[in-house]
């Protein structure tokens, strides 16, 4: 429900003279300090012009006195000053609310709510003595809006009654989260930035600092604790933690300050964010003085940041170096020249609470402008009312830093430049109901809320000034940094911005080299629960500590830490100091190590020697020792003889499909064709001698020249048919073998089918065996023609370095395996080469007068 403004008035102050009246008397006037200025329209005003309230004694006999502030604060005034300054300036100007002429009703809140909500309520139902009723209860507001209050919970607590009004308000300074709330306090505006905004700053500035550990005190208040709420879910989002969370008593007991200071001392975090106005803070920065707690870094919220009471040399020592977060500072052409010109003479009469100015000149100047009764004599000043304030230094005058005042000045005009669009209005076009309009003499409060909310305009100094759905401003900061020189003095230097409006990841901009740090190495504190882990090592969470607190424990081989320990990936591995993973070591037999270089010398020289003999056997392929016993086998079994060679190269180099393949194949199918030459021969021998007994020509007829290369083609064509199954099925394939080292990759052909690479394996060896077994039969067979007992060598030693080599393979790891594997195939080849073709050779070569059929044949020699 909205109630309209006559309503309000009817329903806080006023009650009816008797019941036949038409009007309505106000019951009693609040004793309120204010100034006042006539106009068509009148904006309200609150503002902290005196720090304290003294309340007078309850008798209960009689009727209380009025309480009255003590206190004066130059600054507060200072703020209202601003707002008639900003009236006045908006006057002048005929281009904002031409023909209508503001006038203001501020009045001071003495900082308590107390006071606050009277002066807000005398505001919202006016001051008149009389009330006339009117059947319509309609007419224009007594104030068209209020600027302020300054303080949260003030606003907080009048804005929850203002808003059923929709009365609007816009606040300077009041920076609760909790404001932002439109469901609560639905004509509520502020031109400071929320907390929410005030505590991401603080993040962010955290964060670039490396402070992850901090102490956290703020006011027993709204602004404290909303803010404090905010804060603790923000750091904890960030990777922060607070070590500590203390609440300033609203009494300022001495041992609770004391309890608070006792901690801070003792807390291990270097780095103390305060939430707080300065009230509630001198108390405590008195009582850390008291206890010498040197080497902190202050965070200052902006309530306290800009503040200088605290820039003494009492205190510095302590709070040199504070780093605070400021509202935006803002110039305002021709305020000083309004500030420096007010007169006490120049006000109207104190019916509208006209006393606000005089109490400020009593207060700058120590005299009365009224003295009451014994004053004089007693040696006080008299006030003639026309002393220069330009003769006196106070910071009244000094506009350098128009922070909360420049907040007043914006809302000021956002509200002139809601009224004066409200005032553009075609009528028939209107926002409202049937495209109406709103009147001036008949305006509703809702109705210049509407307009405020959609206010946007860019002040001289070059601010846009407009509100989000929540009410708030648009969030830009200063950041601020008391420095403490040489000379005792203090200056507040700005070293920073964060603007919220900025893309992301730039918001904020800190100069770190202007920065004045409070300590001996002239350089930014440490201030972590825990030190980072260092390389090689994880965190390991302490049980019951803030997550910024933790042991650091080595990592594992294989594992690199980042917040914890991960393993590397498959074909990665830990570096020595565990902070990175970096590519396994890779091993196989490769050409360019000595191992592969030896045998792969050893291969192409035993390629070698066969095509030497094989050119050997060709140029004398006509003598009888070529010719004899199948000269066509010898050819073939020297060709079979080199492929065993060649095939060997296959074993070195990275594998890959196609070698893991062909390898094994070529390798079972070249010592086939080798064994089968052999057993032919062999066979070939025996069968010769037979022939040289009688009626044994029907064996070698049976196992001539066609039958002996079919034989072969056979036998080896069996061995083909082996691989090419063992392929189909479960063909041989490269593999990364990691069982061997941790932080190696061993690169190997598995052979897919164990029963495939056994067949192959086991059918040479029926052959070898078989060939063995007639060469040893053969072996006492006449020397002269006899080639049997040097196939019977080669057979046992082909044999040998076989069965030697199964257990040799499976034993050895890696490319040792495939070392194994040439070293076999090598050494029987050689053996083959070497006990076959070897006698032969020197036969042709050395000894010509054999290479004769008579020789060979074994012509008897006479006996002597």
């Amino acid at each position: 429900m909205i109630l309209n403004s006559s309503s309000l008035s009817l329903l806080l102050n006023y009650s009816s003279a008797s019941s036949t009246s038409s009007s309505c008397r106000l019951r009693e006037h609040f004793s309120l300090n204010g100034m006042y200025q006539k106009g068509d329209v009148i904006l309200g005003g609150l503002f902290e012009v005196h720090y304290f309230t003294v309340f007078p004694e309850l008798s209960f006999t009689s009727e209380p006195q009025q309480l009255y502030c003590e206190g004066f604060d130059s600054f507060g005034f200072q703020q209202a000053q601003t707002m008639a300054f900003a009236v006045d300036e908006i006057n002048r100007n005929p281009d904002l609310l031409p023909n209508i002429k503001l006038g203001y009703q501020l009045y001071d809140n003495c900082l308590k709510l107390g006071v606050s909500f009277r002066a807000a309520m005398s505001l919202a139902s006016g001051t008149q003595e009389e009330f006339p009723l009117d059947e319509s209860c309609s007419g224009s507001p007594p104030v068209l809006g209020i600027v302020g209050d300054p303080g949260s919970t003030h606003s907080i607590a009048i804005s929850s009654v203002l808003g059923l009004f929709r009365v609007p308000m816009v606040s300077h300074y009041a920076t609760c989260s909790c404001l932002s709330d439109r469901g609560k306090y639905p004509s509520f505006f502020r031109t400071i930035p929320s907390d929410s905004f005030q505590v991401r700053a603080m993040i962010q500035i955290l964060r670039r600092l490396g402070w992850t550990w901090v102490g956290l005190v703020f006011s027993d208040d709204d602004y404290g604790f909303h803010a404090a709420r905010s804060f603790h879910s923000s750091l904890a989002e960030s990777g922060g933690c607070v070590a500590y969370s203390q609440v300033l008593p609203k009494d300022n007991r001495p041992t609770e300050l004391q309890r608070i200071v006792g901690e801070i001392k003792s807390s291990s975090a270097r780095v103390v964010v305060v939430f707080s106005n300065e009230a509630y803070l001198l108390p405590l920065v008195d009582e850390v003085v008291v206890q010498n707690v040197k080497g902190l870094q202050w965070i200052a919220s902006e309530a306290w940041s800009s503040s200088s009471v605290f820039h003494t040399p009492r205190l510095m020592p302590y709070l040199g170096g504070t780093l605070g977060i400021t509202i935006r500072r803002g110039e305002i052409p021709g305020l000083r020249d309004f500030l420096l010109s007010i007169r006490p003479d120049d006000q109207p009469d104190n019916n509208h609470g006209n006393n606000m100015v005089r109490q400020f000149w009593e207060a700058v100047f120590g005299c009365r402008l009224e003295p009451p009764a014994g004053w004089v004599e007693a040696g006080g000043d008299v006030c003639t009312g026309q002393e220069d304030l330009r003769d006196v230094e106070t910071s009244y005058g000094d506009v350098s830093e128009l922070r909360p005042e420049y907040n007043v000045y914006k809302a000021v005009y956002a509200l002139a430049h809601a009224l004066h669009d409200l005032l553009q209005c075609v009528p028939g076009r209107g926002p409202f109901s049937g495209n109406r309009c709103a009147s001036l003499q008949r305006l509703e409060h809702w109705q210049l809320v509407h307009y405020l909310e959609r206010v946007n305009f860019t002040t001289g100094f070059g601010d846009r000034v407009s509100f989000d759905d929540n009410g708030d401003a648009l969030a830009i900061y200063d950041i601020m940094n008391w420095a403490w020189l040489q000379d005792g003095s203090v200056q507040v230097e700005n070293v920073g911005v964060i603007d919220e409006s900025a893309p992301a990841g730039q918001e904020l901009t800190l100069d770190e080299d202007r920065i004045f740090w409070n300590f001996e190495s002239k350089k930014p504190p440490r201030s972590v629960c825990s030190e980072s882990c260092p390389p090689g090592t994880r965190v390991a969470r302490k049980k019951g500590e803030p997550v910024c607190c933790f042991d650091c424990i080595s990592c594992a081989e294989g594992e690199v830490n980042s917040a914890e320990c991960s393993r590397c990936p498959e074909d990665f591995w830990s570096s020595p100091e565990r902070d990175l993973c970096i590519p396994k070591g890779v091993e196989f037999l490769s050409y360019q190590e000595s191992l592969g270089i030896s045998l792969m010398t050893a291969s192409l020289l035993g390629a070698l020697i066969c095509a030497v003999v094989l050119g050997i056997f060709t140029r004398y392929r006509n003598t009888p020792v070529v010719k004899a016993n199948n000269s066509e086998l010898s050819f073939l079994l020297l060709l079979s003889l080199k492929l065993c060679f060649l095939c060997s190269l296959l074993f070195i180099g990275r594998p890959r499909l196609w070698t893991c393949q062909l390898r094994h194949a070529a390798f079972g199918i070249s010592f086939v064709l080798c064994v089968s030459c052999i057993l032919v021969k062999t066979m070939v021998v025996l069968a010769v001698f037979r022939t040289s007994k009688p009626g044994g020509n029907a064996s070698l007829k049976w196992f001539g020249a066609g039958q002996q290369r079919g034989t072969v083609l056979v036998l080896t064509s069996f061995q083909a048919a082996i691989c090419t199954a063992w392929l189909v099925s479960a063909s041989p394939t490269p593999h990364k073998n990691m069982r061997y080292h941790i932080d190696k990759i061993v690169y190997e052909c598995v052979v897919g089918s164990v029963a495939g690479f056994g067949a192959l394996l086991g059918y040479i060896g029926i052959l070898a065996f078989l060939s063995f077994l007639l060469a040893f039969l053969a072996r006492n067979l006449p020397d002269n023609f006899n080639e049997a007992k040097f196939i019977t060598f080669s057979m046992l030693i082909f044999c040998a370095v076989w069965i030697s080599f199964v257990p040799a393979y499976i034993s050895s790891p890696g490319k040792y395996a495939d070392a194994v594997e040439i070293f076999a195939i090598l050494a029987s080849s050689f053996g083959l080469l070497v006990a076959l073709f070897g006698p032969k050779c020197y036969i042709i070569l050395l000894r010509p007068e054999r290479n004769t059929k008579k020789a060979l044949m074994g012509r008897p020699t006479t006996k002597r």
